[in-house]
């Protein structure tokens, strides 16, 4: 048995459940840590439209913000794993050398301390349509890689059309571009620049470009620990969120496997649901459900792994096993394999569930978790596992 997992009764009731997957939740949060990111550019670069693309909500609109130092600006994301540092434009009042003096300081701080307290990746932004990049700019982003900070320079708000099936970026974006990169700033990529579009326009035709290659960049400067925060943080790549929850759910049927070695009675089918619901919770982290949410979703998913039942009583193995394929037990207990092939249902079902849910919106969210309908789903993923 894990050491994420807790010893529960045989008898074990809706609220256990639901208090059990609670305290597994906001340990697969804590666990995550947190990715923080800087971000740079002037007024109207499109800072703020980036952001909310890339993590698929407003930060500052639901972080916690502090003047961390002058001219910066740290939100920390409520469910803890996104952090965000965002400079004012330099036209606004602070000199490019202060705030640069304040984030040497953050560095030097940060870098004796966790991993999670770092900043991570640096966006430098540039509106396209300015098409030109200053020498003070130029000196801001050699000095931000001088001081140890990853920097990606980002073209932002580039007209990107899609005519007869093929995208067309605007040739002056790429002109811009190409210049930029002539001048080998110190940044990822020896200079390269990307190019991107967060906002689509039906009625110039332009279409949302560039975020996926600009994920990519920025997990490849990320350190390790703090990539599976910046897995649940995106709302861009969906695979890696389902790579992810594979690895969870995997882990999670290894244990189970190990738990059925010596064959479990039914009455004692309990014994499996401190690492189903561990498995459960981790999977609801990487896909970034609310944290401000654990009770609704621990009322859901004990409502799914009693299977509906309203009474005080035995954990209803039978009633998921019915909804698996091959889920049969043999001589009233419940074996290796069927542990696990159980196990691995209820992992593949719930990343459904979770896949489903991001796409709605707040409200929707909310209601979908809080009604039956969340339980309905469950159990139809569930019956279209093999």
């Amino acid at each position: 048995m894990s050491n994420s997992q807790e010893r529960v009764p045989s008898d074990l009731d809706s609220a256990a459940l639901a208090s059990l997957f609670d305290r597994e939740l906001q340990k697969a949060f804590d666990s995550l840590g947190c990715f923080n990111l800087a971000i740079f550019g002037k007024t109207g670069s499109g800072k703020s439209t980036l952001l909310n693309a890339i993590f698929s909500q407003a930060i500052a609109a639901t972080g916690i913000g502090e003047p961390v130092t002058k001219g910066l600006d740290y939100y920390r994301h409520p469910n803890g794993y996104l952090g965000i540092y965002d400079c004012e434009g330099f036209e606004t009042g602070t000199s490019g050398d202060v705030i640069l003096a304040g984030l040497d300081r953050i560095v030097k701080k940060s870098h004796s301390g966790v991993v999670d307290q770092r900043i991570h990746a640096a966006w430098y932004l540039i509106r396209w349509s300015d098409r030109r990049l200053e020498r003070a700019q130029q000196a801001f982003i050699s000095t931000m890689s001088a001081l140890g900070l990853p920097v990606i320079i980002v073209l932002s708000q580039v007209p990107v059309a899609e005519r007869n099936s093929e995208l067309e970026v605007h040739p002056d974006a790429i002109a811009f571009a190409g210049y930029i990169e002539t001048l080998q700033l110190p940044t990822f990529g020896d200079g390269k620049v990307f190019l991107t579009n967060a906002l689509s326009d039906s009625f110039s035709d332009t279409v949302v470009y560039g975020l996926q290659e600009l994920l990519d960049a920025t997990y490849e400067v990320v350190p390790g620990a703090a990539r599976n925060a910046l897995t649940a943080a995106q709302g861009v790549d969906n695979r890696r969120k389902k790579d992810a929850a594979t690895a969870v759910i995997k882990q999670a049927t290894g244990v189970a496997s190990g738990i059925g070695a010596i064959p479990i009675p039914v009455a004692d089918a309990a014994l499996l649901v401190p690492n189903q619901v561990a498995m459960m919770a981790r999977i609801s982290a990487i896909y970034g459900l609310p944290r401000s949410k654990v009770r609704t979703l621990s009322i859901a998913s004990s409502a799914i792994l009693t299977g509906g039942a309203t009474y005080a009583g035995r954990y209803v193995v039978t009633q998921l096993l019915r909804l698996v394929p091959g889920g049969i037990i043999t001589g009233s207990v419940i074996s290796s394999a069927v542990a696990a092939t159980l196990t691995q249902a209820i992992g593949s079902a719930w990343v459904k569930v979770c896949e489903h849910s991001v796409t709605l919106s707040a409200a929707d969210q909310e209601s979908f978790f809080k009604s039956t309908e969340v339980t309905k789903a469950f159990h139809s993923y569930l019956r279209s596992e093999n």
